[in-house]
């Protein structure tokens, strides 16, 4: 039996707009275990990313219960939230949020010096997860002397560096090819079944939702479907 490591009961999640309030999310009941490999699908507004910002400590709800990792988001304080996605979550944006005036190994190597890791530890784990995802000849380089596919996957490698318990990947592959996109997605399901990283997508890219084991389609701020894919 693995073990529960997100359960969501009730929450919905409510903006206000003007005098009344705009409503992304309602009802939603979900449970992830250690080890999933799960997508979040839906078309554009049906509420996956808030989704994924509310298990990641990024957003809380507006109602219902959060819990991750023994975590209850509500009752986090910046501070705590920040530990745990510090110590425990690995973020991939759509918008890659790397930092300009670093390199691409500084950049990779960010999260492991948060976390108070040696240098010596820190250069494996940076030169391995560059090599990971096809970089390792731009280690010295400049987000912008790199593409939008280099730059999404110097995010990704960034993101798995430090061997987090959970993965939240916003649209992965957006800004990747084919081919890249195929490679990425085989070391993120090696990392899973490796070392049990539990993996959770936010998308709409068929690419991705062949390597899914679990899809849970949103339809206007609910959960639609949850099924088991590709064999579970």
């Amino acid at each position: 039996m693995k073990k529960e490591l997100i359960k969501i009961e009730k929450m919905t999640k409510n903006y206000p707009i003007g005098g009344g309030k705009f409503t992304a999310l309602r009802d939603i009941d979900l449970e992830f275990k250690k080890g999933e490999f799960t997508g979040i699908v839906g078309p554009s507004g049906s509420g996956k990313t808030t989704l994924l910002n509310i298990i990641g400590s990024l957003d809380t709800q507006s109602e219902g219960d959060v819990n991750v990792m023994g975590n209850s988001i509500r009752k986090l304080s910046s501070k705590k939230a920040a530990k745990l996605r510090s110590q425990h979550i690995g973020f991939i944006f759509q918008t890659y949020n790397l930092l300009p005036v670093y390199t691409v190994f500084e950049n990779v190597e960010f999260p492991l010096i948060l976390l108070g890791m040696s240098s010596e530890k820190r250069k494996k784990a940076v030169l391995e997860a560059l090599e990971w995802v096809g970089l390792s000849d731009k280690a010295k380089s400049r987000p912008a002397q790199l593409s939008g596919g280099e730059c999404q996957r110097v995010a990704i490698a960034r993101a798995i560096v430090k061997k987090p318990d959970l993965v939240l990947a916003d649209e992965p592959t957006a800004n990747l090819d084919a081919e890249n996109s195929h490679h990425i997605l085989k070391t993120m399901k090696k990392l899973n079944e490796d070392l049990g990283t539990t993996f959770i997508f936010s998308t709409h890219d068929a690419k991705v939702i062949q390597y899914l084991r679990r899809k849970i389609s949103l339809l206007d701020g609910k959960v639609d479907k949850d099924e088991i894919v590709n064999g579970g």
